[in-house]
This record gives C-alpha cells, structure tokens and sequence, in this order.
C-alpha cells in the first residue's frame, strides 16, 4: 500500500524539482490538509509526477465514498450526487490527471495507463482515509479505471465497495470480445456488430491530432448544447467545467495508452476483490447492456441494477444514484456477508432501491402490489385510511425483500391531506418513484337509487383521490427531472359499461380517460402513465361494496353471493400485481389484466352494439 505524508506549504504548480515517485498531501499555510470552497474542502494531492485537486464533502470520520469521473468530465459531473450523499459520508471527488485543477503528465503519451491511474487513486485515498477502505463509484471512464482498481492485487483491502456506471472492465471486455469472436453465432455476431457500432468515437480518438483540434475548437463550444439536446442533461451548477476543452484534448490519451493494449491481451485474473453494484443505463448510447452478460464470472459478491435513462446519469438521475450508492455503501457497512439484489423478483434490478408509494395498501390488490415492489427490493410506502392494515402491510413488505417500508394513513380524497403526504414523504424518505393510485370502493344498485351523496363517497375515492395522487406526487417528479411512473387502478367497467355499476363504472371511467390524457402531457418529462384494468378479481371489495335500493338484509345477501362468485373466479390479486410491475418496466399504457377484461376490451372497440346489449343484463346479485 502505498503513503502519503502531509507537506505544509502553499499551493503551487508541479516543476520539475519538486517532482518525486513518492506522493503527498500538499495542504493551505495554517489548515490540516485542506481549505473550504463553496462548502467544499479542497485540496491537493502528490502522485509521481502530476498534482491531484481533490474535493471533500461531509464528516472525516464517516465511512468515505470516492466518485472518480468519466471522459469528457471532470469532478463537477459528480457535484449533484456528492451534495445528496454528503450528510451520510465523507464524499470525496477529484479531477482524473489531465482534467480540471489537476495537472497533467509530460510527456502525454504514455501518461494515462491504467497503472499510473492506479498510483493516483492509492494516493488520494491514502491522503484522504488512510486507515479505513474507501467506497468507489465510477462514471464513464471512471469506472473503466475503478474496474483496474478493484481487480488489481496491490489495491486489495483498500476499496470496501465499487459502483460501476456506464464503463466495462477493459479486461472483461477483452474476453467478451473473444468468446463472441471465437464462437461466432448469429446472436454473438449481432452483439458484435451492435457494440461496433456504439464504439465509433473509440476509433476516432486513436486518429493523430484531430480529437484535440476537434475538442479545442467547436465540439468544446457547442458540448453544452450538446449534451442538453441529446442526453437532456440540465444545463448550470457549474457543469461542464471551464476546462473542458483541454479536459477532453488530454483525456484521448485514456483511449490511446489503454484501449488496444488490454482488449489484445485481457488479463486472466481479473477478478474483483470487494463487492461490485453495476447501475446499467438502458438507455445508453455508448455501451451495449450485453456487455455485462458474463459478469458474474468475475464478481463473486454483484448486486445489478437497470435505470431506464442515458449516459449522464449522474447529472440527470442524481436522487436515484445517490440512494442507490447510499445503500449499498450502508450495506457493506453493516457486514453483511453476501451483497446481492433480491432474488425473489425478476424485477430486482429494475426496481430494486426505488421509492414506491401505494393507496389502498392494506388489502386486496394494494397489499399484493406494495409486496410485490418489496420482493424486488424497492422501498415501499404503504398508504390507507386503514391504519392497522397499512402498517401489517409495511412490516410483510420488510420481511419479503423491501429494504425499507413505512405505513402512512391517510384519506386519499381529502385534498390537503394529501398534499401532507406528499410533503413528508418527500421530506423523510425521498421523492416517489413509482406511485400506484389503487384505492377504492364499491357501489352498486339503479342509477335512480343512487343519492348524490352515494356519488360523492364514490368519486371522492375512486376519481378524486386518483387526481389527488397524480398531483401531488406527479409534479414532485417532474420538478426533480428525473422521471418515474404513474399507475392509476382503474377496472374492465371503465370500458365496459353496466346498468348494475353506474357509479363505480363512471369513476373508473375517468380514471382511464385521465390516465390517457396524462400520459400524453407528461411523456416529454419522462414520466409514464399507466392504467391497469383488472376483471373479476378476489378481493375484499365485493364484501365491503355498498348496494342501493335494497333493505339491509339483502345488501348482506347480495355481498355473501359476489363474494362466492369472485371467489370461485379465484383470480388473485398477486397476479394484478405483477402485471403492475410488468407494466411500468415496460411503460404500458393500459394494460387488460384478467381474461374478461381483454375480452371485453376488445368489445368494446370492435363490437360496441353487443357490448351495448351486454350492458342491459341485470344480474340480480
């Protein structure tokens, strides 16, 4: 391993003299190491012949988490994240040599090799947690370094965790490229050619001059512009840096010392030494999600995760990194012996970490929803007017996979109460990801026999509270800019029109026209919408379902009857609930659940007369 010492003088460019294959600390006359800018403690750190700027947030002491930036980047891309993780950990941030307030080698060429990167990553985590292993996090190019970092031997006890994000191991890549060479098959042929095509700026870095001219002169202008227009990456905060073009000129050379090199000749034992989480963008315009298939050959200890966003996931997903990273930085923490995604749910690693909010979560479809986000892992806020059942709910939820899951009792169709929840969840556990708008009640009988007050219980829960839902917490994701899903609970009597259900049949009506109308308006912030229209399903609505008209005695007998009905239908709310998952990882706009319902979908629009005479038939429960 190697050690730093701490030299008091002022800072000051790297000459010649003062450089040494040794590395130190170099700190401010009259501070321990490091002076405060906007909130940050800056620094500079030795390493051979190059000075490292190295930024630290939060309290020494605290486990710390290093994030090592990509190319064209410096340590500014990292800045939303390390402000979200600062209050849990010593964050710490520094410019990659050549980048930003580093230094960069001389001469370039031969400068950037992943081993001379290594001598910078021991020396500042020598300088900034000296007896303690520190987290790493890597974005781009960062990861591809932190991949050496973590498989090399003379780093081993020095990294307790790493996060990879959008960069391969050089060396895993190696040998992926291999297999699929020496077995060439048409899905191995189709592979190669698609990440081919992903890797074309690879091939133009290699070319003399032209990168550097290039990021000198118009391509670093127009980055910014660039970056919104094709990442929808948020422009301010300081990013991209001033030094961009210089940044990017030097950074080429990280292709050029490494690139060829490694994919010729990958190494064999390339095998992590702490564990590994892999995010993967599945929206990401450089890197194929194939090339992680064969991981777990080399990583004994892997949680993945998938995030539907692009490449700068830093800069638009910081909320959900910074849980993420959180995490799983507090779960290494706490010892825990095998680090793995929830394996319980084909979804783990799409909704694993994610904050889910559900109405109506203490029975029924509500509860099966609430355990099934659990069971892949995502943190659950289980929400009924039900007390005792929401929080039954929460405590199934932590036992079946949720990381962490709470209980709120609330009256979804009290609008200010609503606004309550939403402020304090977003104050005490985060923005909602994924909300699922279920709750609801029954209401059978004649239109005629309906009061207007049956109508207003009805709407109040079944409309009102699903408007409340998409607002509150639709309008905190779009603010933070991230994305997310909306799921609205409607029912095959939204489509399907009944003189049994004309007030149930009328508020699930709207919630599916609305659903519609929100999908559209919301699409361009990321956020999608969808309905979900079960059938028969066996729940405890048909036996808390109200009927009009009718003496008390027959009510009592027509909710015995349905009940007996539905349960000999025995269609489970568990299979509701994973069509809910299924529909938000695949952004569905309205999705049939049960047979009845597709059926009945379908009748609706090919068949509109039958559907009318169907519509006619009094069941007589």
């Amino acid at each position: 391993m190697n050690t730093s010492k701490v030299v008091h003088r002022p800072r000051a460019p790297v000459d010649a003299a003062s450089r040494s294959p040794s590395h130190s600390f170099v700190s401010e006359p009259g501070r321990v190491g490091w002076r405060v800018i906007d909130g940050a403690r800056e620094s500079r750190v030795r390493s051979g012949d190059v000075e490292l700027c190295v930024a630290e947030l939060g309290e020494r002491g605290r486990p710390t988490v290093v994030l090592v930036h990509g190319y064209p980047d410096s340590k500014e891309v990292w800045s939303l994240v390390a402000a979200r993780l600062a209050d849990r950990f010593h964050v710490v941030l520094y410019d990659v040599r050549g980048h930003g307030g580093s230094t960069a080698p001389e001469p370039l060429r031969g400068g950037f090799t992943l081993d001379r990167l290594t001598d910078d990553f021991l020396a500042v985590a020598d300088a900034v947690s000296p007896r303690r292993p520190v987290h790493l996090v890597g974005h781009d190019w960062g990861s591809v370094q932190s991949w050496e970092f973590v498989t090399v031997g003379r780093t081993k006890g020095r990294i307790a965790s790493f996060t990879s994000l959008s960069g391969p191991s050089l060396d895993h890549f190696g040998h992926w490229l291999r297999k699929r060479r020496d077995r060439p098959t048409p899905r191995h042929a189709a592979q190669l050619l698609g990440q081919g095509a992903k890797s074309w700026y690879v091939y133009a870095f290699h070319t003399p001059l032209l990168p550097e001219l290039a990021w000198r002169g118009p391509v670093g202008r127009h980055w910014p512009q660039i970056l919104r227009r094709l990442e929808k990456v948020p422009p301010g905060g300081g990013y991209p840096a001033p030094t961009l073009g210089e940044d990017a000129a030097h950074g080429v050379w990280l292709y050029r010392d490494n690139v060829r090199a490694r994919l010729r000749a990958p190494r064999e034992d390339a095998y992590a030494h702490a564990p590994v989480q892999l995010i993967t963008p599945t929206r990401d315009t450089y890197l194929s999600e194939r090339l992680y298939d064969d991981l777990d050959r080399w990583v004994p200890r892997l949680v993945r995760r998938s995030l539907p966003a692009g490449h700068w996931v830093p800069r638009t997903h910081p909320d959900r990194l910074a849980s993420w990273i959180g995490d799983f930085v507090s779960l290494v923490e706490s010892g825990e012996d095998a680090v793995r995604a929830p394996a319980g749910s084909p979804y783990a690693d799409r909704f694993g970490g994610r904050l889910v909010l559900v109405t109506g979560a203490a029975s029924g479809i509500g509860r099966a929803t609430a355990e099934a986000f659990a069971e892949a892992g995502a943190r659950v806020v289980c929400v009924d007017v039900d007390a005792e059942g929401a929080a039954r709910t929460a405590g199934t939820a932590r036992l079946v996979g949720a990381p962490e899951a709470w209980s709120e009792t609330v009256d979804v169709g009290d609008e200010q109460a609503m606004e309550k929840l939403a402020l304090k969840v977003a104050a005490e556990y985060g923005i909602v990801d994924v909300v699922v708008n279920n709750a609801g009640i029954g209401l059978a009988g004649d239109f005629l026999d309906t009061t207007a007050e049956d109508f207003r219980q009805v709407l109040d829960v079944n409309l009102w509270g699903v408007i409340h839902g998409c607002r509150v917490f639709g309008r905190q994701m779009a603010d933070r800019g991230e994305g997310g899903h909306i799921v609205n609970i409607a029912s095959a009597a939204a489509f399907q029109p009944s003189r049994a259900l004309p007030v149930y049949s009328t508020s699930k009506a709207a919630v599916l026209m609305l659903s519609q109308c929100l999908r559209a308006e919301l699409a361009g912030k990321r956020i999608g919408v969808t309905a979900i229209c079960p059938g028969f399903v066996n729940t405890g609505i048909t036996t808390s379902a109200r009927h009009t008209g009718v003496t008390k005695e027959e009510q009592q007998r027509r909710r015995t009857r349905s009940a007996r009905l539905y349960a000999r239908r025995n269609y489970s709310p568990e299979k509701v609930a994973e069509a809910v998952l299924r529909a938000v990882a695949e952004n569905k706009a309205v999705v049939p659940v049960t047979p009845e319902a597709r059926g009945l979908l379908l009748l609706s629009r090919f068949a509109p007369k039958a559907q009318r005479v169907l519509a006619r038939w009094d069941p007589k429960l």
